[in-house]
């Protein structure tokens, strides 16, 4: 599913059509036309405007078809998809309470890339799936 599948679901959801959703957001109808038939990706500007205009989408939804639509209560079993939440609280927790001597001396190629000499600030872990986790060790 595409951003323009993404959009059609949007549209068919709040039973708008695609020049009522324009109105709502005040941009051009050609703008909403070529999104929909996957001309063109939408700018920023127009996911903020969908995200404050229709708070049961959730934006990593929007953005990458992950997560779901529309954005209900949560339980505390169902996983939340963030854009910087990608990794399971227990390795968040268990990174955390990791000395930074640890963090240092599991760093692939460490030898010969990191200097010893410098504390380490902060981590960043990027995944495959344009997600990303930033650690900063704690003292």
């Amino acid at each position: 599913m595409d951003i323009a599948d993404r959009l059609k679901q949007l549209l068919e959801y709040y039973e708008l059509s695609p020049s009522a959703l324009a109105d709502m957001l005040d941009v051009q109808r050609s703008s909403i036309s070529h999104l929909l038939s996957g001309r063109n990706k939408p700018s920023l500007d127009f996911v903020m405007k969908i995200l404050e205009n229709f708070p049961e989408v959730d934006l990593y939804w929007f953005v990458n078809g992950k997560g779901k639509f529309p954005l209900n209560e949560k339980n505390e079993t169902e996983k939340s998809y963030t854009l910087f939440s990608a990794i399971e609280e227990s390795e968040e927790e268990n990174i955390k309470d990791t000395p930074k001597d640890t963090i240092k001396s599991n760093l692939p190629g460490n030898e010969q890339s990191v200097d010893k000499s410098k504390e380490i600030d902060q981590i960043v872990i990027l995944y495959s799936d344009k997600t990303f986790t930033n650690y900063t060790p704690k003292d």
